[in-house]
């Protein structure tokens, strides 16, 4: 079974998000688009970095899928679309991140989430060590 690359149709779905909430999103060259709502005033993480953070993982029709007060990870062992998404916020920062699935699960369903999906979370990255 050949396995479906679903780049542009995420690529569509976070377009058309965007649009209909009227936010001002940025786009990477990943695909990865990113909102800083809340610019923060501390550290920046890297790849190295352990972070704390508060999040709302939810899919594009609203649907919460996951959410944690204080999950406390390295960043090494996080989501590709979290690994880059992160480095653009600062410590107390709050905002979204929009993971097309090739930087989350892809074609696999894990969970509550299926193969395809595309991603967003509500994050405030509470600190930085």
């Amino acid at each position: 079974m050949k396995k479906q690359n679903f780049k542009q149709k995420n690529e569509e779905e976070i377009k058309a998000y965007i649009a209909r909430h009227q936010l001002e999103a940025q786009r990477t060259e990943t695909g990865l688009y990113y909102l800083i709502n809340k610019e923060g005033k501390g550290a920046q993480p890297n790849i190295n970095s352990y972070i704390k953070i508060a999040y709302i993982g939810y899919f594009i029709n609203g649907d919460t899928f996951d959410q944690n007060d204080k999950l406390e990870i390295n960043l090494t062992e996080v989501i590709t679309g979290w690994i880059e998404g992160l480095q653009y916020f600062k410590e107390g920062g709050e905002g979204v991140l929009f993971v097309p699935s090739h930087l989350a699960y892809g074609n696999k369903d894990n969970g509550p989430i299926p193969a395809g999906s595309v991603l967003i979370f509500d994050i405030q990255l509470i600190a930085v060590t």
